[in-house]
């Protein structure tokens, strides 16, 4: 099943700087297939779920790896039965709109 969405990944007991282990799971999450957009606030991610679901799990056991000990994670996920969810059909709605 094919989902958008959007995820944070936060290192807690790291230190003041958190771009490299952000670096960590958005490389995981790229190597995975996964098609992500940066943004100041989290990762907006597509792909299938059961491979998001694995990246993430690969996430924690990379950053873990790197000395993390606590993780926190705020995953918000779409899915549609209508038609396969587009980060950038989404993006072009809402500009269109704006254009109005």
């Amino acid at each position: 099943m094919k989902v958008t969405g959007m995820v944070s990944i936060i290192p807690i007991g790291t230190g003041l700087s958190l771009s490299p282990y952000i670096a960590t799971c958005v490389r995981t999450l790229r190597d995975a297939g996964l098609h992500c957009e940066l943004h100041a606030q989290g990762t907006n991610i597509e792909g299938e779920w059961e491979t998001l679901c694995r990246a993430l799990q690969q996430c924690f056991e990379r950053l873990t790896a790197e000395g993390v000990q606590r993780i926190s994670v705020l995953l918000k996920v779409e899915m549609r039965s209508d038609r396969p969810p587009s980060l950038e059909a989404a993006r072009r709605s809402v500009e269109a709109k704006l254009a109005q």
